[in-house]
């Protein structure tokens, strides 16, 4: 088996199609299906699904994609330790990301680090903390933003603090204290809310607090749910950063008692990254890293 079957098989499987497939790697059709027919006889079972309506991964494949993934990022540090050794600072990095941190972020971090290192390219995957947590262990990323809370038994390393919101339809009178809103003043009122892989650490706070809200607005997104709060559907909590940029007319109070969620930056062996994805990851904390972390 080579290198070549192996970035095959990962590109036919994130595009679903040998065409496009062949298009991405400048190959022909015909040598993306030898390709894979090789590497499947080489094994001696089927990686892909194929119908009409387009490829997939087969179960087998699935679970053979993280090795695939390993082998060519092992294959992408070496040559990025070759680059290294010759004084060049090139090579590719992957970063996850959620939404929050992709839009206050993201720009910034690119910018900067394309001005410092023009050779080494920057490819973004926006997701989930789910998402972003599995693309860390399958090698889809090389490093990924979090908050602790969500890392699981990822290596994570604290970059910000960010202060969570109780967020309310503009001009709607509430009961503050000391300029906050407290647990048992959210307690009366109705909430729009979203999934926990999306706002764990909201999710948390509930939790710790024993406020067992009340919801029939179950969102997906950050934007969604401040939209339904500003027609007056019900409140929310949110960290504050997502409050940078909103279009939405509400206002937002520092939830009491006061909390936060702690933003980090993960990635699989951080002891042993490559030598691009070391770059980024020092810029990151450079950048970001609060001095009481």
């Amino acid at each position: 088996m080579t290198l070549l079957m192996y970035q095959v098989l990962k590109t036919v499987s994130e595009q679903g199609s040998f065409r496009k497939a062949a298009d991405i790697l400048g190959l022909t059709p015909s040598a993306v299906s030898h390709a894979i027919s090789s590497l499947e006889g080489e094994l001696g079972f089927s990686v892909l699904n194929r119908s009409k309506a387009g490829v997939t991964l087969t179960n087998s494949g699935e679970h053979l994609l993280p090795y695939v993934n390993a082998v060519l990022n092992s294959d992408e540090s070496l040559q990025q330790a070759i680059s290294e050794f010759n004084g060049l600072k090139r090579g590719k990095v992957r970063v996850g990301s959620f939404s929050s941190v992709c839009t206050n972020w993201m720009p910034d971090i690119i910018k900067s680090f394309r001005k410092k290192y023009p050779d080494i390219s920057i490819e973004v995957f926006q997701g989930t903390y789910d998402d972003v947590a599995y693309w860390i262990k399958n090698g889809v990323v090389d490093l990924g933003f979090l908050s602790l809370s969500s890392a699981g038994d990822l290596p994570i390393e604290p970059l910000y603090r960010d202060p969570l919101l109780c967020v309310v339809p503009k001009g709607m009178k509430v009961e503050t204290e000391n300029g906050g809103i407290s647990i048992e003043e959210m307690r009366s009122h109705q909430f729009v809310t979203q999934r926990e892989s999306t706002d764990a650490d909201i999710q948390n706070f509930l939790k710790e607090n024993s406020l067992e809200i009340q919801s029939h607005y179950h969102v997906v997104d950050d934007l969604s749910t401040i939209a339904m709060v500003a027609h007056g559907f019900g409140i929310c909590i949110m960290p504050e950063m997502v409050m940078n940029d909103i279009p939405y007319e509400v206002d937002s109070y520092p939830v009491l008692p006061e909390a936060n969620r702690i933003i980090g930056i993960a990635a699989l062996h951080p002891d042993f990254l490559a030598p691009a994805v070391r770059t980024m990851y020092r810029h990151v904390l450079a950048w970001y890293r609060q001095e009481e972390f």
